[in-house]
């Protein structure tokens, strides 16, 4: 009995559910480069180099392994770039009893492929993705009838039931969140720490050489691509990051330097992504490092809470919520997305910095995207179709089952606090805290009003005025409505008229 088996671009792991069990002499294995999903030219060249090159390197793998593989690539004629077409080919093809699929990531892909079994002549096996750490069934007990989700209590869950920095029953050095010791900036900025260089073999190239030529107008460079695209260069950066980042993540991961993109970050959310690499292997990398002393408890559990808590939590959010979740708009916001994101010709330094950074890199660290750029988006009223479109494709990481909740949810406000308990707003205050972006920048981050003023700065209370019905009610917000109440009438008849002087022309 032979099992025709589909590999999705998420999929790139051997002991993904469709492989495991895969005979390689009866088997038939095939993988689709769809043209749809990289149609738009939101898609920055550097998320298609990395897709298309773990694919292919992936594929040569198990060929060398001995399975049956059939690749159809972006640039065969004979691949027509859908899916379902392709699928129905390959069955007819091979004369497979069965196809093996292990469930996708999105919710679009997965209602496709369950219709499609309703049409074949032969049943369509989605499994489940176990390499996650918390199954949907899990996950959907623990939110039943819960109005809003917290992941705090979901993380402390998680830890007791994989042991992890546990000492027992209780967390190792008496609490389960050190975050209060992540917020520092580095005054005197930090030496860089060189990343692992990957060189490109010919699969790599042949791929860098169609992006640039049949993608050229797409966003991004596809310049310098270092991105790892195999399970042994994944490991590599893995490890690297553990032995010579981790140290000093933890206080440092919400700071933010002008030309320093890394930071100490890992930049795994990729490998992560695709399979490359497994949630719980990085996990115990990063807690076997604080047990031999090599790194400190709160960069530690830094990194482990963005996995097993943030991770874990997003993923059951976004399957508990689809699809209505992709049509969320609390605020009922309905600007175009400004031009300045898509060609960083913008006098905000900060907007600046992280638009050309993303431009350059196809990657921007977590407060960077929340902070920075969501808190923009935010303020300013941009719809959050087009702000969830604009996260998808410019970022190498995203997939919309981790990328629509942290924007929908977090940065936007626009599930109404199903995620968040408050609206992640700031003025340029907390910019100035957590960058240098403002010792640079045209606007001066002290004007609180005026043409010299810190847009950031009347944005936020502008925010606040005009959506005081839908959010007055929030405890978290008592305090901030009664500072905006004191203001003089002619601050907040300022603050409105900077406001629209500003929208009105980025719009």
């Amino acid at each position: 009995m032979s099992n025709l088996i589909l590999i999705l671009p998420e999929h790139l792991s051997r002991t993904v559910s469709s492989l495991r069990s895969a005979n390689p002499k009866e088997d038939f294995v095939i993988f689709i480069e769809c043209s749809k999903d990289w149609s738009t030219a939101n898609n920055h060249k550097k998320k298609i180099i990395y897709s298309l090159a773990s694919m292919r390197q992936f594929a040569a793998d198990l060929v060398k392994e001995g399975f049956k593989v059939e690749y159809l690539k972006i640039e065969d004629k004979k691949n027509s770039g859908i899916l379902e077409l392709e699928l129905e080919l390959a069955v007819k093809k091979t004369g497979c009893e069965k196809v093996v699929i292990t469930k996708p990531g999105d919710y679009k892909t997965a209602k496709r492929l369950r219709e499609l079994s309703q049409r074949l002549s032969v049943e369509i096996k989605l499994l489940e993705d176990d390499r996650f750490l918390c199954d949907e069934k899990s996950f959907n007990f623990y939110a039943k009838d819960k109005n809003n989700l917290r992941m705090e209590f979901f993380y402390r869950n998680m830890r007791k039931k994989f042991g992890i920095l546990m000492e027992s029953g209780k967390p190792v050095g008496g609490k389960w969140n050190l975050d209060a010791e992540n917020r520092k900036f580095p005054r005197g900025g930090i030496e860089s720490i060189p990343r692992v260089q990957h060189a490109q073999d010919q699969i790599t190239k042949g791929v860098i050489r169609l992006v640039k030529k049949s993608f050229a107008k797409n966003f991004g460079d596809a310049e310098d691509f270092n991105f790892a695209v195999t399970r042994t260069e994944a490991v590599a950066v893995l490890e690297h990051f553990i032995q010579n980042c981790l140290p000093s993540f933890g206080e440092y991961q919400d700071a933010m330097l002008a030309g320093e993109n890394e930071m100490f970050h890992s930049q795994i959310g990729l490998y992560l992504n695709n399979g490359l690499l497994t949630p719980l292997e990085c996990i115990q990398m990063a807690e076997k490092s604080f047990y031999a002393g090599l790194a400190p408890l709160n960069s530690v559990e830094g990194f482990i809470r963005q996995i097993l808590g943030w991770r874990e939590f997003i993923r059951g959010v976004y399957w508990i919520k689809m699809p209505d979740y992709a049509e969320a708009n609390f605020f009922e916001c309905d600007r175009p997305l400004p031009q300045f994101f898509w060609d960083g010709n913008t006098n905000m330094n900060c907007l600046k910095q992280c638009i050309s950074e993303t431009k350059r890199h196809a990657y921007a660290h977590h407060i960077q995207r929340l902070m920075v750029l969501g808190n923009f988006l935010l303020l300013s009223g941009v719809s959050p179709a087009d702000v969830n479109n604009w996260f998808l494709g410019v970022y190498a990481d995203a997939h919309e089952w981790v990328e629509l909740p942290n924007v929908t949810g977090m940065a936007l406000f626009a599930d109404g606090g199903y995620l968040a308990s408050k609206p992640y707003a700031a003025g340029g205050a907390y910019i100035n805290k957590m960058s240098d972006y403002c010792k640079s920048c045209a606007y001066n981050v002290k004007e609180k009003v005026g043409e010299d003023a810190c847009p950031f700065n009347y944005l936020y209370w502008d925010f606040i005025s005009r959506n005081r019905e839908k959010i007055s009610a929030n405890q978290r917000m008592s305090m901030i409505f009664r500072t905006y109440d004191k203001m003089p009438a002619d601050r907040k008849k300022q603050i409105a008229s900077d406001s629209r002087r500003f929208l009105d022309k980025i719009a």
